[in-house]
């Protein structure tokens, strides 16, 4: 069935995270008025989390459909595309990339700051924060009604979600579930970091750096303004921190929540755990466990099955995440996320223009979609089993990250050229 409103649609869009916030760009620079809901308090109430590498081939071509290509160059860094990889053992150099100078094929940009940007460039009246959706029900005729925690009830005619792993819309389409991969992540965190922990500074130089041990990692990345952030990634039971009588299960990978959103834990005896977990690494690459600031934060990570399609329904749809999240391998998610965005925002301004049918506008972007991540979120789900396999990863499965840019700015020209 046709949206019944499709010349003037009322249009909910479900999260303002940087697909969320893309999305609504591209409408309102078209004209429309989408409305953004977000449990959040603000753009800025929560830990943003660490630095996201923007493709050439997908990311950045999202930014420019948002006319935001000069302020993002502004904030981005493409010294940030360096690449360590050392042995954890000896701590060795293994392999080491650095991008050539103009080289913009991945340039890293901190997630805080991106979203930030998107947030600016909305009408901030249209963000709706302190909206956290609690229940969707769909209508026939298209969209349907929300009903959000803090009592609000809306309706709308085009839905879209583009709430993360554990949408609320999703369920209108598809029963499909996130699965936990086997694979969870600790955060680490340097503030300051030339002055403070200099021994870190030194070990992940200007962009990246990976330890790759016998089910375990370490990723060490630089962001902006001082500040190194990074993981502890292990092979790992989901109730691991409850295992080691942390706290009680919450079936996500953690215990109780506090008030900032992170898992309450005893910050103390979680390093202690993670220093005994991680005792074949070499002593300075151990040494971030005991330098790192403020709490672990336990970070299980979850894919949705893949390929994952769904029959379409009237006025309603899923972007990013919510729609196709998978292992964080490639760096596709917020990628992805970000293109995603454009392409319905694109399809169904389109539509509307033309005077054509936006609910087939948005049948043709899923299919796309579901071609575009379909068999990348199954190769990324691979990778991560494989990655943190007993024996470690073979240092000859790393990938060649010049090939990798070079492929990335291929395929940018020939989507360009094939949209024009």
């Amino acid at each position: 069935m046709a949206i019944s409103n499709a010349t003037h649609p009322t249009i909910a869009i479900i999260g303002a995270g940087p697909g969320g916030l893309l999305a609504a760009r591209v409408l309102q620079q078209g004209g429309l008025a989408p409305r953004i809901y977000d449990a959040d308090g603000s753009v800025s109430s929560r830990n943003p989390g660490g630095t996201l590498d923007l493709h050439a081939d997908s990311g950045q071509i999202a930014i420019d459909d948002a006319g935001l290509t000069d302020r993002f160059a502004e904030l981005a860094r493409p010294e940030g595309q360096a690449k360590r990889l050392v042995d954890p053992v000896s701590g060795a150099l293994l392999k080491e990339f650095g991008a050539e100078p103009g080289v913009f094929a991945a340039p890293e940009i901190d997630r805080g700051q991106l979203r930030e940007m998107l947030a600016d460039s909305v009408d901030p009246a249209s963000i709706r924060w302190q909206h956290k959706l609690v229940e969707f029900d769909p209508a026939s005729a298209g969209g349907g009604q929300m009903w959000f925690a803090n009592g609000a009830v809306e309706h709308a005619d085009i839905v879209i979600g583009a709430d993360g792993s554990w949408s609320r819309v999703r369920p209108a389409l598809t029963p499909a579930r996130p699965r936990y991969t086997g694979v969870s992540f600790v955060e680490l965190a340097f503030s300051d970091v030339d002055r403070k922990h200099p021994g870190v500074s030194k070990l992940v130089g200007d962009g990246h750096l990976w330890a790759n041990g016998d089910g375990q990692n370490l990723i060490l990345q630089r962001n902006s303004g001082g500040v190194v952030r990074g993981y502890l990634g292990m092979r790992i039971e989901l109730d691991w921190l409850a295992r080691e009588g942390l706290g009680a299960p919450d079936g996500h990978g953690g215990v109780e929540l506090n008030a900032n959103g992170v898992h309450a834990l005893d910050t103390d005896k979680v390093r202690e755990v993670l220093l005994e977990r991680f005792a074949s690494f070499a002593p300075q690459l151990r040494s971030v466990i005991v330098e790192s600031e403020g709490v672990f934060a336990n970070r299980p990570i979850f894919a949705l099955p893949a390929p994952l399609r769904w029959e379409h329904r009237s006025g309603i749809s899923l972007i990013g995440d919510a729609a196709h999240v998978m292992s964080p391998f490639g760096g596709n998610g917020v990628n992805f996320a970000l293109l995603d965005a454009a392409e319905i925002a694109r399809a169904i301004l389109a539509s509307v223009r033309s005077g054509g049918d936006v609910d087939q506008a948005i049948r043709e972007y899923e299919l796309t979609m579901f071609a575009r991540t379909g068999e990348v979120a199954v190769g990324a789900n691979a990778a991560i089993a494989d990655h943190y396999k007993a024996g470690g990863m073979d240092i000859d499965d790393i990938p060649d990250f010049a090939e990798e840019h070079d492929r990335w700015n291929a395929n940018a020209v020939a989507y360009r050229s094939a949209r024009d």
